[in-house]
């Protein structure tokens, strides 16, 4: 957040129209330097869009046991900042709010917040077995909320494209993913050196 706020500081302090997004989790979004970053955007109308991604649980805690609001959207309030809640499974109403985000914070009016209400199907790290939910929730939403099977859907249902072009392009990120896996097991490290680069300037 702070960074984020900070970013939508240079742009309004170079007179560009550019607009900082600035992603994070609701197991974050009670943090005090949220709120810290949320008043100074408030106070000099930052271009700056933040984006809750409310997967109903930080870490392995729910956002009902975390929050003592779970309309995460409206954390804003206090500083006059407008925000809604979006279903974050459904890529058409992300991408009509984000333009409708975008363009306000990009009008001089200040910050916006999106709570995209999405779900993570593993745990939140390689060392969370996501015991703290049921297996029948995790398949309910991954049978039934899908965001990619859900644009798959529309896509196939409106014809405007086939089953054997989707295949093809699953099969080219496929590669894509794989391709950039393997370079990065095989890659030698990088040289200790590079832990200054884009870091220090002197001047």
């Amino acid at each position: 957040m702070p960074i984020g706020t900070g970013l939508a500081f240079a742009h309004k302090y170079n007179g560009n129209k550019n607009v900082s997004l600035t992603y994070f989790g609701d197991g974050s979004a009670n943090q005090g330097q949220v709120y810290e970053a949320m008043n100074m955007a408030a106070l000099w109308k930052l271009p700056a869009v933040y984006i809750i991604e409310n997967n109903r649980y930080g870490m392995g805690t729910s956002v009902e046991r975390a929050s003592a609001t779970t309309e995460l959207y409206r954390h804003g309030e206090a500083f006059g900042i407008p925000g809604e809640r979006v279903d974050g499974m459904d890529v058409l109403a992300v991408r009509a709010a984000g333009e409708k985000a975008v363009e306000h914070a990009r009008s001089g009016e200040g910050p916006y917040i999106l709570e995209m209400q999405t779900y993570r199907y593993r745990g939140h790290s390689m060392s969370d077995p996501a015991k703290y939910r049921s297996k029948e929730e995790v398949d309910k939403f991954r049978n039934e909320r899908d965001p990619i099977d859900h644009a798959r859907k529309i896509l196939l249902d409106d014809k405007l494209t086939d089953e054997v072009a989707l295949k093809a392009v699953d099969a080219e990120i496929r590669k894509i993913v794989n391709d950039a896996a393997e370079f990065a097991q095989h890659s030698p490290e990088p040289d200790p050196s590079e832990l200054w680069t884009d870091v220090l300037v002197e001047a």
